[in-house]
């Protein structure tokens, strides 16, 4: 019995040994796993959509027919809030001022700002290089004083502007398009904010500024009406959001110009503004109350 005990006792202190020599090693192991999950864990949140890449499937779009294949990349559901821009940059410098509303005032090279400070935040590697020395000779414009040198950083995994063929890309539904007029609807009033719907009232007849502002008009919180088919919110109106490239007529990947791009119409835009083939422009260092953007990242 005495001897049966003792077997018992070395065996249990056996178990106990390896028990306790193995935990460092799992602990160790289990820490690593964390730190390459981490690491490894670089797909943006819920707040985007991964969109599916390919050719155009909208029959409306403008680059409808031609030799253009979109590979799948991210996209953010909504416009860049207020909020989001506040926590990161500091200041605010909208017109009109709400946590859920879009981020307005703000100029292409604010935006690209963004997304850098945005990736460096999140430990992403940031998607553009930025010389504000060097005066880009691309740049065209005669009222652009900054003109600052944008290159991409490629291979980068950080945030930053869709090219406007992904902006179109994804406002006319990718893949799942139904080829709407605006970005989920052939209705604009289901879909964007625009002259007629954004104020106090709704407006009728030709475009009208005075009348626009007697209504009150202004942007609105973001996701508010309904999505397109991809579940993006306000590609139709609300604010008109800078894209990356530049703007020349006819040319949808012009080197240099005068202008960036701006895509999707605003809360004082006529309803033409909102359709998907609408193409804004502005200096890059130009900013108005219905100007903003929204992210995207590559997959």
């Amino acid at each position: 019995m005495r001897k049966l005990f003792i077997f018992l006792l070395i065996t249990i202190m056996a178990v106990v040994s390896a028990c306790s020599q193995e935990k460092p090693k799992n602990s160790e192991s289990t820490e690593n796993n964390g730190s390459a999950e981490k690491s490894e864990n670089t797909e943006p949140n819920d707040s985007f959509v991964l969109v599916q890449g390919g050719a155009f499937v909208n029959t409306n779009s403008n680059f409808y027919g031609k030799d253009v294949t979109i590979p799948s990349f991210y996209i953010g559901k909504y416009e860049v809030t207020q909020r989001e821009w506040i926590e990161l940059m500091g200041n605010n410098p909208s017109q009109f001022l709400g946590n859920d509303l879009p981020v307005e005032m703000v100029s292409w090279y604010d935006a690209i700002e963004y997304c850098n400070k945005r990736s460096e935040k999140e430990g992403l590697k940031p998607y553009y290089n930025i010389d504000k020395n060097k005066v880009d000779p691309n740049n065209k414009s005669e009222f652009d004083d900054l003109k600052w040198t944008v290159t991409i950083n490629e291979g980068a995994n950080g945030y930053r502007l869709p090219t406007e063929a992904e902006w179109e890309y994804a406002a006319s539904g990718g893949q799942m398009s139904k080829s709407y007029k605006y970005s989920g609807s052939n209705e604009a009033n289901d879909v964007a904010w625009y002259w007629i719907n954004s104020g106090d009232k709704l407006l009728s007849g030709e475009w009208n500024w005075p009348a626009i502002q007697n209504n009150h008009n202004k942007t609105q919180k973001t996701g508010e009406k309904k999505p397109n088919e991809l579940g993006l919110y306000d590609m139709s109106g609300n604010v008109r959001e800078w894209v990356w490239n530049w703007y020349a007529d006819g040319d949808f990947d012009s080197k240099g110009g005068a202008y960036r791009a701006l895509k999707g119409g605003g809360w004082m835009g006529d309803v033409t503004s909102s359709q998907l083939t609408y193409r804004g422009k502005f200096e890059a260092n130009g900013f108005g109350p219905d100007q903003g953007f929204r992210i995207s990242r590559s997959e």
